[in-house]
Order: C-alpha cells, then structure tokens, then sequence
C-alpha cells in the first residue's frame, strides 16, 4: 500500500555485504495511469499548476529548459508565495546534454558583511529581520539565463509578471495556505495587506483572483534591468528601507556585493547510473552520494522494498552521512570539504561498520562531537525540453512565507535563512541542534543547505530530474525517490506516492510515513534497537524518461498539490 498525504495546506519545512548487482537494471515503462503526464517535446512538473505551466508555454515557444526553469522559478514567486521567492536562494542543477557538462548555479543566501558568529541569542528566533540572508535568487536565475538561455530575458520574465500584475484564480490549497498566514501575520501588517482578502468575508476560496501589484512593479524592474533590477535602484532602497525601519542588518552595498556561482556538481556512479546533485553550500549532493555509496554495498533488492533489513540499512546508513555533515561540511568558499566523503572505500568502510541486527547509537558515530541533551518552506520544480537538456532546481525562503517581512512597495517576501548556520557555536544537542565549526556564521558565507536537486543519468542521456523541499529530509526523500526506480524498477508514479523514511543523525528517531501500514515491519525494527515514529515529508516533483521511448513522464508529487506540464 502507498501513502499518500493531499494536504490542503502547505507543508513546513519548510529527504553485513551483500551482492551488488551483477548488471545495471533495465527501469521498465510505468504502469498505465491516468494522473501521469507522459509527452515527448517537453516536461515542467511543480507544486504550483500555474507556474508549471509557465514552463511548459516557453518550452512551446521555443524556449529551452533553462528558459522554462527561470519562467517557471518567477511565476512561482507570484503563484506560490509560501517557498516560490525573488526573496530566497536556491540551487539550479543544469544538464545540457551532448558534450557539454553538467552544472550547478549555487544562488544560495548569504550572511551580511554585520554579522557575526555569535550575533543570535537564545531570545532570537527565525521571524526576526536579523535571521534574513542576502537574497541569491534573481542573480542566480539571470546567472543560469546568461549561460544557456535561448529567448530572450524579458521574454521569461513577462508571464510571472502578467500573472502578478492581473492576478490568478487561486485553488484550494493556495487558498487554505493564505489564509492561515493572513491569520497568523498579526506583526506583519504589510503582508496582510499584499496577500490578505480585502473584500467580502476576508477569506480566500478556490476561484479567487489574487492581484499583486507591487510585485509586478519589482518584476518590471527586474525585466528591464536584469539583477540590478532587484540588487540596485528602486527595489535595493525599499530592501533597505524595510531593514533599516525593522531593525535588519542588510545594506545596499550588500545587495550590490551579491554574486551567484557556476559550480561543478557532485557527481557519483551508482548501480552504473551517473548521479548529479549539488556541491557546499549545499549538503545534498555529498550527502546523497555518500548514502548510494554505502548501499550499493547492499543487495537491496534482493531483501525487498519494506522488509526490516532493507529499512535498517537505510537508517543506519542515513545516520553515518549525516554526522558526516554535521563534522565537515559548510560554505567550500570557507571550508575545506574532503574529498574522500564520496569516495567507495570510505562507503565500504562505513558499509562494513553496520550490525545487521542492531541499530547503532547515534552518540557512538562521533565521540569526538560533544553532546548535549535537549535542544522552511522550500520547493522543487524538474524540467526537461525536447533536445534533453534538464533542470533541476531547488529553491527556498526557509520557513514558510520565510520571515514573513514583506518588503513594502516591492511585494516580495524575504527568507529567514540565517536560521540555517550553527546558531550557537559549540552546541550540538541530542534534540537535533548543530554547534559544529564548519556551518558557523561569518560575514559574507553561504550558509549550510540540504536542498539536493539531483539529475540521473545512463549512457549520456537524462533517466530521473528530482528533488524536493522538507529541511534535513530534503536529501533523505531524493534517496528514497531514487531507490525506488533504481533498486526497485518501480514506475515514477509509484516512486513518488511511496511512504519515506528520514533518520538525520539527532535527534535519534527513525520518522517513517508508512508506519501504519508495515507493523510487523516495524516491530522488527524496534526490536533492533530503532525508535520509529510516524511522518510525513517531502514534495518530490519528479520526471523519468522511459529509455525505450523517449518519453517524459511526469510524477507531481500528491502530498502537496502539483501538475506535470508537457507537450
């Protein structure tokens, strides 16, 4: 049985050797379904039905997937104003297909040239103007646009904007989710004013239009201008204003200073299929590869989907990566990353450290940690056009609706991404806090990031575009995604509805969300020495393509709200 989860509102969060496969398994074609988009010339899969299709519309006219991916990124920043942003960051995971190579456009956030290392005090919490990054993602979009645009600029920019300056009819999920912020929003005046009903009862329903003004006037700016649109002039002196007038720490010359990157991904092999994910700042892409690694010592199939042993080893193995992120990774501009996290003898090492029939205490993975006891909203879109070239991107505002400042004048929310650094240096709790140096704040560093779009590939060509929002499960939902289809032949469809298992290294509980449909696997589990509790994550907009065929399938992830665009 599969879990599904069709929430009507949005989602906080804001992922012993046996034989290895003999020979690399054959991802047969996905049972007949209906709710699966399945096309040819192009494929946009996101939570937002308006913004996916955005990117389908310039894949139509001519546009490639990057082109896609930036309409579709803007569009959401209107259509889904809870995690779709101009005020986060994100990563971008472009696979141009042919000769060329994969890359990763990194607009994560940054801390202000003001901040320091220990500028956050236990009163401090994430919806304060201090907790606010400098904002990546129009650098990143105009970054990417630069390198593999074909249309032009304002040509990707003008839907998001039409769509804010007339509005959209809202469903039911926008609909719910803007009505608990409106109601919760009391201190944010200026969001309730942009994203509050000013008519009728005050309560949004499915078939509203939603108008936004403002935002349309800042997305002018940004079509006109490109990144000094929004990093310099009108929008960076209301940025300004609102930090000034709120007690922030962001300054004009720190917009200005902002700079997007091209990094080279994280790239593995698994069961003979490359995988591509996200270099630091983001921990998703050695992370993701570090846990294939310390599977692929595993015959996974063999044990089955849900059995004990399957689900043990993906726990013990989720435990090792991420005490490996918690110990070394944060900002590579700032940090040395070692190379050896996704090497196959560090896996094999790992790998051979696992009791079959016992689950390892989290404590005993890093005894040279100390250890205390006690104590986002992001989301992901997959594209792919007709040439093959794919986009997987990833980005956030933290929380949900992020700090909940709106920027006055400018209609754009900002993040609270400052949550994501180690708050308190030297404190790492049993309840799942990091106090480790390596994620630490300093002026101008990207904080530590979980997103993991990741793009596999076979023989040069793409196979799976996937991702998703949830935090530290973020990375844990891609590899259960991944396994599914790799491990487990299943169909795209299936591996997305099927119930996800996180374990994140603290707090020491595995959360599994078919907990209610696999007892007596679950009391095979305890018995090892696992505490299991019930859950739900991640938002895993996914397209396979079927190696016979040619064809996009698009899997909207169910949990949320969704649609697979395509044509």
């Amino acid at each position: 049985m599969y879990y599904l989860y069709r929430h009507r509102l949005v989602c906080t969060g804001a992922c012993l050797l046996g034989a290895a496969f003999s020979c690399l398994p054959l991802l047969e074609a996905p049972a007949a379904d209906v709710e699966l988009a399945k096309e040819r010339h192009g494929m946009v899969v996101a939570v937002s039905p308006p913004g996916a299709e955005v990117g389908r519309d310039i894949l139509k006219q001519g546009g490639n997937a990057v082109d896609a991916a930036v309409a579709t990124a803007l569009a959401m920043a209107v259509t889904w104003p809870g995690a779709g942003n101009l005020g986060g960051g994100g990563f971008m995971l472009v696979y141009p297909g042919g000769k060329a190579e994969p890359v990763v456009f990194d607009y994560r956030e940054v801390a202000p040239h003001a901040a320091t290392k220990t500028m956050f005090t236990k009163k401090d919490h994430w919806y304060s103007p201090k907790a606010v990054g400098v904002p990546g993602t129009v650098a990143g979009l105009v970054l990417a646009h630069a390198r593999f645009g074909k249309l032009p600029w304002k040509d990707v920019v003008k839907p998001a904007m039409t769509l804010a300056k007339e509005g959209f009819a809202i469903d039911a999920s926008l609909a719910s989710s803007l009505n608990a912020v409106v109601e919760s929003a009391a201190d944010n005046p200026e969001l309730r004013r942009v994203l509050g009903k000013d008519h009728g009862d005050g309560t949004w329903r499915a078939g509203d239009r939603l108008v936004q003004t403002d935002l349309a006037g800042t997305l002018k700016r940004i079509a006109d201008e490109g990144a000094d649109g929004f990093y310099k002039g009108e929008t960076a002196d209301l940025f300004a204003a609102e930090m000034k007038a709120d007690g922030g720490i962001i300054t004009k010359e720190d917009l200005a200073s902002y700079q997007a990157k091209a990094r080279a991904p994280i790239h593995g092999v698994y069961r003979g299929y490359d995988v591509y994910g996200p270099p630091p700042p983001s921990s998703g892409g050695i992370c993701l590869m570090e846990m294939l690694n310390i599977l692929e010592n595993f015959d996974l199939r063999k044990q089955g989907r849900w059995s004990p042993e399957t689900l043990h080893l993906m726990i013990e193995t989720m435990k090792r990566a991420f005490c490996d992120r918690a110990r070394y990774l944060g900002d590579q501009d700032f940090v040395k990353i070692p190379d050896f996290l996704t090497s196959k003898e560090y896996a094999k090492k790992l790998a051979d450290g696992i009791d079959k029939n016992k689950a390892t205490p989290s404590a005993e993975l890093a005894k040279d940690i100390p250890l205390k006891a006690g104590g986002g909203n992001t989301t992901h879109f997959s594209v792919i056009d007709g040439d093959g070239m794919a986009v997987s991107n990833t980005y956030t505002l933290e929380r949900i609706y992020g700090s909940r400042i709106m920027v006055k004048g400018a209609g754009f929310l900002l993040n609270n991404e400052m949550g994501d650094f180690n708050w308190f240096p030297g404190e790492t709790t049993t309840k799942g806090q990091i106090g480790t140096t390596a994620n630490q704040i300093a002026p101008g560093k990207r904080m530590l990031s979980s997103q993991c779009p990741t793009i596999v590939a076979h023989d040069g060509k793409v196979v799976l575009v996937t991702g998703s929002p949830g935090d530290r499960t973020i990375i844990n939902t891609v590899l259960c995604v991944v396994v599914n289809v790799i491990d487990f032949d299943m169909d795209v469809r299936a591996a997305v509805d099927a119930p996800r298992l996180h374990h994140a290294w603290f707090p020491d509980e595995a959360r599994f969300e078919g907990i209610a449909d696999y007892t007596d696997t679950i009391k095979r589990l305890r018995a090892m020495g696992h505490v299991i509790v019930g859950a739900h994550q991640g938002d895993a907009h996914t397209i396979w393509v079927n190696p016979k065929t040619g064809e996009y399938v698009g899997a909207e992830d169910r949990r949320i709200d969704g649609k697979a665009a395509g044509f």
